[in-house]
């Protein structure tokens, strides 16, 4: 187990080393001058450029590379006395820090991971990131949830329904849940049921967990998680349908089934006692690795409903070539993705004895 822990930690962390590469020369390559959408097309070429070597967008491309690898890593070398450097460690920029190993004018340091700021707003990437995570993180665990009962309890009855009408309706559907485009989806359901069936629902087509009110300030309004919850959930439910189906299939027809039956047990002790705990391996291991794709798979349907999270903030950002909010987005989402599928893949070694490891 510990070798199988080491290289998934190995896996991910050359996962994540390929994404900050990828992510930064791809938004270094992007058309747009940041000097520029701070201070207005307008602004005198002297402010241009002091902005510009404010931000190190004057050094060579893997200068401002290494200066980013060296803000992003927690464990990280500065020069620690020369403030003209521009690997000068700023207390106030990066916070608190531990001095590991001074040398010389330079140290290696410990720190928090530091994102930089917003070109429009100057505020901490990480502090706009970390307001909006809460929003996207209840989005996807109330989708996922939604998803997981919802789709066990069809795929359970589609299973004892074996070429019913009932059951070829179920996989109708859920093929055609698969298929759909989360994007459209999004687009139908928000005009359907938020604007064109409103004065029934009572729901609306945007809006968030918490909204202004003139008199009482924010409230929360958790009819507006309905919408995009559903929407997001459609596809890891029709996944998951389709997965305890087959599962409880294949459980259904082995002997030790048979030979509950055959000892008088209700059918009801016979599903839940014994074939559906039986059945359910792959269906966590599917259910725990759909989180990390709904954290990531949120970006559309947050913007469609206008429901605050990184996916939104996300998009707001890329609209304003607001560069640094955009990164800091990928890389999080990134990370968390990476974290997640390495404890799933742990966690399916832990269930199933079947797995090899080595």
């Amino acid at each position: 187990m510990l070798k199988l822990i080491l290289r998934k930690l190995i896996y991910g962390l050359l996962v994540i080393a390929g994404v900050i590469c990828v992510v930064f020369f791809l938004f270094n390559i992007l058309p747009g001058d940041p000097a520029r959408m701070m201070l207005g097309q307008r602004a005198d070429i002297s402010s241009v450029d002091a902005i510009n070597r404010e931000l190190g967008r004057d050094l060579p491309l893997f200068t401002q590379f290494r200066f980013y690898v060296n803000d992003l890593s927690p464990v990280s070398i500065y020069n620690i006395k020369d403030s003209a450097s521009r690997s000068y460690f700023d207390k106030e920029k990066y916070g608190a820090s531990k001095i590991l190993i001074p040398f010389a004018n330079e140290a290696l340091l410990v720190k928090k991971p530091y994102l930089r700021r917003s070109y429009q707003t100057q505020q901490r990437v990480t502090e706009i990131l970390l307001d909006a995570l809460p929003g996207t993180a209840l989005l996807a665990f109330v989708s996922l949830a939604f998803a997981a009962i919802v789709g066990i309890i069809i795929g359970v009855w589609s299973a004892l329904r074996y070429r019913t009408f009932s059951d070829q309706l179920n996989m109708f559907i859920s093929v055609l849940g698969m298929s759909v485009p989360s994007f459209f989806a999004g687009i139908l359901i928000a005009w359907v049921f938020g604007f064109v069936w409103s004065d029934v629902t009572g729901l609306n087509m945007t809006g968030s967990i918490y909204e202004i009110d003139p008199f009482k300030g924010e409230v929360l309004t958790l009819k507006n998680l309905i919408l995009p919850a559903f929407t997001l959930g459609i596809r890891p439910l029709a996944v998951i349908v389709q997965l305890t189906r087959s599962s409880m299939l294949e459980v259904l027809s082995l002997d030790y089934v048979r030979t509950a039956k055959a000892k008088g047990l209700s059918d009801y002790k016979v599903i839940v006692n014994h074939a559906l705990r039986n059945a359910m391996n792959p269906v966590l291991t599917a259910i725990s690795g759909w989180l990390g794709s709904l954290l990531a798979g949120a970006v559309f349907i947050e913007y469609i409903f206008g429901w605050k999270g990184v996916g939104k903030v996300t998009v707001d950002a890329l609209e304003n070539y607001d560069f640094p909010v955009v990164m800091g987005a990928v890389l999080m989402v990134s990370v968390f993705f990476v974290i997640i599928n390495v404890l799933v893949d742990l966690l399916y070694a832990r269930l199933d004895p079947r797995v090899r490891v080595e």
